[in-house]
């Protein structure tokens, strides 16, 4: 249960803030959802779940996918992340799809509900990783497929080191304990397949997708996004003193500013992609 609640309390004070740049992330991170739908093979007329939905995505993106005759949801243990996605269901008129809080191994649906699941960037701070997918497993229909996104390595991803390293000259880092929650738990290639197996997914599959992350904004306002958005990051900034902070501010602009185009930033990424399936006579049921 603590780790729940502090779960609960790393990710409540961030959600307006997910809430309030929801547009850009849906932007930002549009080539993984694709990603996702082709690894789960999300077709029209399919009821998908959305894992650690956060402030409502992809599932608001598959909505559309799905159609009318289909039907989306979204999970997460945060309730303000799910009345923003919610609000921001309402602003769309997306009638067929729904947000419900749970943590992921705690599904409140019955086995075989399912159609297709995905969860992008979450699995990381699952409490218990292989009991979420085994969740996962049971409330998909036999021989349905599921598809997890989780970052690969920090160096890979200048969208999260052009700052970080930044910050380090001012702040130290902590490194994070073995196996604690983390955005790059699951960086290390076969480390969430063996997951995916030990909770019993049938056809594991993990492959490397490189893409670009993009979005309308100037370097200022990605800045201030990336601010707003990390809980850790604000965290670090808060215990500079004023200079330091504006110190951090001009060299961070700088550095974003080598990933600027004229129509916005564009960062070189890389995630994981990691499928599997439920099996047709399923040990969950």
């Amino acid at each position: 249960m603590q780790a729940n609640e502090e779960i609960i309390k790393r990710w409540s004070a961030s959600a307006p803030f997910w809430e309030k740049y929801h547009q850009v992330i849906r932007q930002m991170f549009a080539p993984i959802t694709q990603a996702l739908v082709e690894e789960a093979q999300v077709r029209p007329r399919q009821t998908v779940l959305d894992v650690a939905t956060g402030s409502g995505e992809p599932a608001l993106s598959l909505s559309p996918l799905v159609g009318p005759d289909g039907a989306v949801c979204g999970v997460d243990p945060i309730p303000d992340m799910i009345a923003g996605a919610r609000r921001s269901a309402d602003r769309l008129k997306l009638k067929n799809i729904k947000f419900e809080i749970a943590f992921a191994d705690q599904l409140p649906f019955p086995d075989h509900t399912f159609d297709a699941a995905v969860s992008r960037f979450g699995i990381m701070f699952f409490p218990s990783p292989v009991d979420g997918v085994r969740e996962i497993l049971r409330v998909l229909k036999p021989e349905r497929k599921f598809a997890i996104a989780v970052w690969s390595s920090a160096e890979k991803n200048p969208f999260h080191f052009t700052l970080s390293r930044i910050m380090d000259r001012f702040v130290p880092p902590v490194p994070p304990a073995p196996d604690a929650p983390d955005m790059f738990l699951f960086a290390q290639s076969g480390k969430l397949i063996e997951v995916l197996r030990n909770a019993g997914a049938a056809i594991p599959h993990e492959r490397l997708f490189q893409f670009k992350i993009e979005a309308s904004v100037s370097p200022e306002d990605f800045w201030a996004l990336r601010c707003e958005m990390s809980e850790t990051l604000r965290d670090r900034i808060a215990g500079l003193s004023a200079p330091q902070r504006e110190e951090v501010g001009r060299l961070a602009i700088e550095s974003i500013r080598e990933y600027s185009t004229p129509v916005g930033i564009s960062f070189p990424a890389e995630v994981l992609i990691a499928s599997g399936a439920k099996t047709a006579i399923s040990k969950q049921s």
